[in-house]
């Protein structure tokens, strides 16, 4: 506990009583007996204000008497707001202020801390605030500092708990639930998916049912409309059992950052969603992860379930500083997995030079498999591109950035004219864009 500005100034004025009688006394020919009852005075309002700030003490409910309870999931994902709820109980016989502050994992964004509750004596309340973690892996919140001032404000209180607790950060998988939520209300669409496409686009017959405006004539069943006496069509869907190999690159480009978060973080997180809508569709999940070295492989899984078996396996996956070994890649797919496949590859280039590098060895992959290559996009760059000069430096770091992007862009259009699948996205829109070109190679039967 530490004194209040009250309680200091009140000392201050007592001193400042003894001091001047005392000056008086020795400078100023006064009546020693006047001197003699200021400095009684003086002295018995000091003690008057111990009295009273004792007394403070005496009455202030007490923090070791709140007790408080941290709810959270053991598991949270990087980039997306996790709740953290906060139950407060005060056992005390009268009523509080406390203001709460967490030590949660760093580095991360809160959105609600720190925050100042009232309690109610003999009672509870709970609030909730939220973490945004930007790494993920095992990481841990510290302990919990409660404060609060005294009855009379004389007081401030301090009290800190050892609530140390572990937790694993995973990649965005509340995306994951959420489109699964929405994937029971039919409403993907809201994800920003294009599902439209897949619609009576498969080779593979479903079942019967009625004939709907939008269905093509030849997808009638004249056999059962007769037998029915109306319209019947024929429901097909998208081919099932493909394999999707999903290749991440954990290089050093993929250790810039947008808006705190790394390419790396936002390419697992397109990675996690994709497998999922890849697992819904019934094929064959399998992932890669490169660097220098071959850092993480998960033999193709099936079924529901196998979303949480890549998740496991992947959540811990870190950048590496060093340059990817794109030729170890196409060795690692090449001994690891021969039967005809979707790969995607999710990677950053930095400029035209890796560009081609990426492009050289990504060529060597078309057979057997069917390839996309996905490019998280330099949003630093294309800003730049897009500012408008103040300077003669400015308009020559302008025109170098143009011309970097123009490169780029070329080499991009090549890659998709020698029979490649490209996408260049945003990072804040890769997730989407990636899931949305996969079910239209589906519905396409690219593969």
């Amino acid at each position: 506990m530490t004194p209040r500005w009250p309680l200091v100034a009140l000392f201050i004025g007592a001193g400042c009583v003894l001091t001047a009688t005392a000056v008086a006394l020795i400078f100023v020919d006064v009546d020693p007996q006047v001197s003699l009852t200021t400095h009684l005075v003086g002295v018995l309002l000091n003690f008057a204000i111990l009295g009273v700030a004792l007394l403070d003490l005496a009455i202030s409910p007490s923090l070791r008497k709140v007790d408080l309870e941290r709810e959270m999931s053991h598991v949270m994902s990087v980039g997306a707001k996790n709740a953290v709820k906060i139950w407060l109980t005060n056992r005390n016989s009268q009523e509080m202020v406390v203001e709460f502050q967490d030590e949660p994992p760093d580095p991360c964004v809160t959105d609600g801390l720190p925050f100042v509750m009232k309690l109610a004596p003999l009672k509870a309340r709970y609030r909730v605030y939220h973490v945004e973690p930007h790494h993920r892996g095992r990481t841990r919140f510290g302990d919990i500092f409660l404060k609060t001032r005294s009855r009379l404000g004389l007081w401030t209180f301090f009290d800190q708990r050892r609530a140390a607790r572990e937790i694993r950060v995973y990649p965005d998988i509340q995306a994951v639930h959420g489109l699964e939520l929405l994937a029971r209300k039919n409403r993907l669409a809201e994800a920003g998916l294009k599902l439209s496409r897949l619609r009576g686009r498969g080779s593979e017959f479903d079942r019967l049912r009625e004939y709907r405006r939008e269905d093509e004539y030849r997808h009638i069943d004249w056999k059962a409309t007769a037998r029915q006496q109306q319209l019947i069509s024929r429901e097909y869907v998208v081919e099932r059992n493909q394999n999707i190999l999903i290749v991440l690159d954990c290089g050093r480009s993929m250790c810039n950052e947008l808006n705190g978060i790394t390419h790396l973080d936002r390419a697992l997180n397109a990675a996690i969603v994709l497998a999922y809508t890849a697992l819904r569709q019934g094929d064959n999940v399998g992932f890669l992860a490169v660097s220098n070295k071959a850092e993480r492989w998960v033999h193709p899984v099936r079924g529901a379930g196998g979303i949480q078996t890549i998740i496991r396996h992947t959540y811990d996956i870190e950048a590496r500083y060093e340059a990817t070994d794109y030729s170890l890649m196409v060795e690692e797919l090449r001994r690891r997995f021969r039967k005809r496949s979707l790969v995607v590859l999710l990677t950053h280039a930095l400029d035209e030079l890796h560009l081609a590098a990426i492009s050289r060895h990504v060529r060597e992959l078309k057979s057997p498999h069917l390839v996309l290559a996905s490019f998280l996009r330099n949003v630093p760059l294309h800003d730049r591109v897009q500012s408008v000069p103040t300077s003669d430096v400015d308009a020559f770091q302008i025109a170098a950035a143009a011309e970097m992007l123009h490169a780029q862009t070329r080499q991009i259009a090549e890659l998709n004219h020698s029979g490649l699948l490209v996408l260049d996205a945003l990072p804040d829109q890769l997730t989407a864009d990636l899931v949305s070109r996969y079910l239209d190679i589906k519905a396409r039967h690219l593969l």
